[in-house]
């Protein structure tokens, strides 16, 4: 396994880069493009890495799918009443299609859905900013794991669409708290640093049915994991999750950070960093290393 990691490496190092890092975040605009990491951990505890996967990096929206999952797992289903499960067919942060389906986010993985799952946590959580970082902690089972506040003032500042987004979502009564309280939890979320060895331990739960594979707690029901799985594989990567799906052939979930996090149920997961964008906003590397993983290695869910 580690000799096909070492192949997938020389690949992406080798494969010219026509995208570009996320500088309408000025803070991610500093990241070095040239950065790549990969670590793949299985079930049985074994663990492979290449490149920078213990450098630490911005998730981004790859933090929607633990504010899913913390919300799902207190609330059920009473989450989709106020966000739906469909892909969206449009850009992560597109205003479109809130106003013909009046207020309500088409999932909770794209920006609007991320959105009121926050409004959903600030309501229900006793303190939601520490709250969900110990959710995190916990998962990953590494209490190092920080905000990026550097980050956070970064997107703060300059998250105007995200701004409009919240106040249009606010205006159909599909946000109950103070915009600005949601907003400042939903760019903290994103602000998450962690590297793709941190990611992969983490989501190990939604490879292992739902329970935290080394306190054996069942954070989630089997039910809700198949859920979340699907939804992964559906809305993970925005309006490029059918291209995922085709080349790759696993649930995962990636972030303008340049990062994605895979799993295959029963048997591992896997988290990829490389800075470079495609035109989607899909890390150009990782959708390349992940594609080869499963190439190479023949596992996939098909």
């Amino acid at each position: 396994m580690q000799q096909i990691l070492e192949d997938i490496l020389f690949d992406v190092k080798n494969q010219p880069n026509t995208g570009s890092i996320a500088t309408y975040i000025p803070e991610l605009a500093k990241i070095d493009p040239s950065k790549f990491g990969l670590y793949l951990k299985f079930l049985d505890g074994s663990a492979y890495s290449i490149g920078d996967s213990m450098e630490t990096f911005s998730i981004q929206s790859i933090s929607k799918v633990f504010a899913t999952a913390l919300l799902f797992s207190k609330i059920d289903d009473k989450m989709w009443d106020r966000v739906g499960k469909e892909p969206s067919g449009n850009p992560f942060n597109s205003l479109v299609q809130l106003e013909y389906e009046k207020g309500i986010p088409r999932n909770p993985l794209i920006n609007s859905g991320a959105i009121v799952v926050a409004d959903m946590l600030v309501d229900i959580l006793q303190d939601p900013k520490v709250d969900f970082l110990n959710f995190i902690r916990y998962l990953s089972s590494d209490q190092t794991i920080d905000y990026n506040m550097f980050v956070f003032e970064s997107e703060k500042n300059t998250g105007f669409r995200n701004v409009a987004l919240a106040n249009f979502i606010k205006s159909f009564g599909n946000i109950r708290n103070d915009v600005n309280e949601v907003l400042d939890f939903y760019f903290l979320m994103c602000s998450l640093a962690m590297s793709c060895q941190q990611l992969a331990e983490s989501f190990l739960l939604f490879a292992n049915h739902g329970v935290h594979p080394k306190s054996r707690e069942a954070i989630m029901t089997v039910s809700q994991t198949k859920r979340m799985n699907a939804l992964m594989q559906t809305c993970g990567f925005y309006d490029e999750a059918g291209e995922f799906t085709f080349k790759v052939g696993l649930p995962g979930k990636s972030g303008v950070g340049g990062g994605i996090v895979a799993i295959l149920p029963k048997k591992y997961s896997v988290a990829v960093w490389g800075p470079i964008l495609n035109a989607k906003g899909n890390s150009e590397a990782g959708m390349k290393a992940l594609e080869l993983l499963t190439t190479k290695t023949g596992y996939s869910i098909f």
